[in-house]
């Protein structure tokens, strides 16, 4: 295991909690409220409760301390069973080993339900706990929106990855071998684990020509036919060591009707604007706008935002959104995704997703994902 990482990782927040004045967070990943930040700071996939104090010392409290002894980073590590799995009996645990003192400001996370924060603030009357969604919670998430020298490298691999399972997938549709919306999604399921994925990013989004009209179908695969006629959505992403990738294929068959054609040229053209737009200090906003003017012109609507950031979640900072903030940046180690589409209740769907990397210098397409015509 890289322990440096992690080390480097709670460094810089520990950085963040003094010039807040903060002598500690909790970051709480359970069953009731999941949170990636967990792993990103220590390694453990789940079910835990970390506390980092401005020193940057740790105390990981796990509900599985067997595996929190084998993948956890940290320099305390707790069972929570020791403590009654109650999160105010375990973060009193952490705080006393880590001697922070009565009346500090404690950090806890801003998606907390406020019923529990209630409760939270009534067991540790002797501290200020604080609870801001623009905080500490905040700083986190922006972290992990800029993948460092690690990440980036390991983002490559997983690219390569999922560029395969795209090159399987085509070639057995192609061969007649995968013939429903289940064959599809079984097999990337089937391959992806044998390459050594924990499994797939997200549930596999297989939609047939009859589905593909939803952004989103649901369920999002059925026993019905893929790629059969007309359009065909193949949304999917491989998850290694906690990070995923994030592609859309299309499978179109060589029948269209004019309006299916223009939808497929359009797809492909705002892709390809998109991407060239990207760089770093290119405003979020811009990227968004210039396929939504696209689309806009030739007398479509995308309902939906051009990309997103990927990583521990499917979903990440930062948005590339009509609603994004004229400030928001596209920085160096931003993973988001392009994933134009356009959708219509008779001629049915096509999307276009590829993960870019935003360099020092420019944008890395990492996947190779298109628009197959059958």
């Amino acid at each position: 295991m890289n322990t440096t990482k992690y080390f480097r990782r709670r460094a810089g927040l520990a950085a963040e909690l003094g010039r807040h004045g903060l002598a500690a967070v909790m970051i709480s990943d359970f069953e009731h409220g999941r949170d990636s930040s967990l792993r990103y700071l220590c390694g453990q996939p789940s079910d835990a409760m970390l506390v980092v104090d401005a020193k940057g010392v740790s105390v990981l409290i796990a509900w599985d301390i067997n595996m929190a002894n084998r993948m956890g980073d940290a320099d305390h590590i707790l069972s929570y069973t020791d403590f009654g799995r109650q999160a105010s009996d375990a973060l009193r645990a952490a705080l006393n080993l880590l001697a922070v003192p009565q009346g500090a400001k404690i950090a806890v996370p801003s998606s907390m339900p406020y019923p529990d924060y209630i409760e939270l603030v009534q067991a540790f009357e002797a501290f200020d706990l604080v609870c801001e969604r623009s905080g500490i919670d905040m700083f986190i998430r922006e972290m992990r929106a800029r993948k460092d020298a690690d990440e980036t490298g390991f983002y490559r691999r997983i690219a390569s990855y999922t560029d395969q399972l795209m090159d399987m997938v085509e070639k057995e549709i192609a061969a007649g071998m995968l013939s429903t919306e289940l064959d599809v999604a079984l097999f990337l399921e089937r391959e992806a684990r044998r390459m050594g994925a924990e499994g797939m990013g997200f549930e596999t989004l297989a939609a047939g020509p009859g589905r593909s009209f939803g952004i989103h179908a649901f369920p999002a695969f059925t026993s019905g036919p893929f790629a059969n006629a007309g359009l065909s959505i193949l949304d999917f992403g491989a998850r290694f060591e906690g990070y995923t990738s994030d592609v859309t294929m299309s499978f179109v068959s060589d029948v269209l009707s004019q309006e299916q054609k223009t939808m497929i040229d359009l797809v492909e053209e705002a892709h390809r604007i998109a991407v060239e737009a990207c760089g770093p200090g290119v405003p979020l906003l811009k990227v968004a706008t210039l396929v939504d003017d696209l689309f806009k012109k030739a007398g479509w609507f995308m309902p939906h935002s051009l990309g997103h950031g990927i990583g521990l979640d499917a979903h990440e900072a930062p948005m590339l959104s009509m609603r994004a903030s004229p400030e928001a940046l596209l920085q160096p180690g931003h993973i988001v995704t392009i994933e134009p589409g356009l959708y219509h209740p008779e001629f049915g769907g096509v999307r276009l997703e590829n993960d870019v990397l935003i360099t020092e210098t420019g944008a890395e397409v990492l996947t190779h994902s298109r628009i197959v015509r059958l």
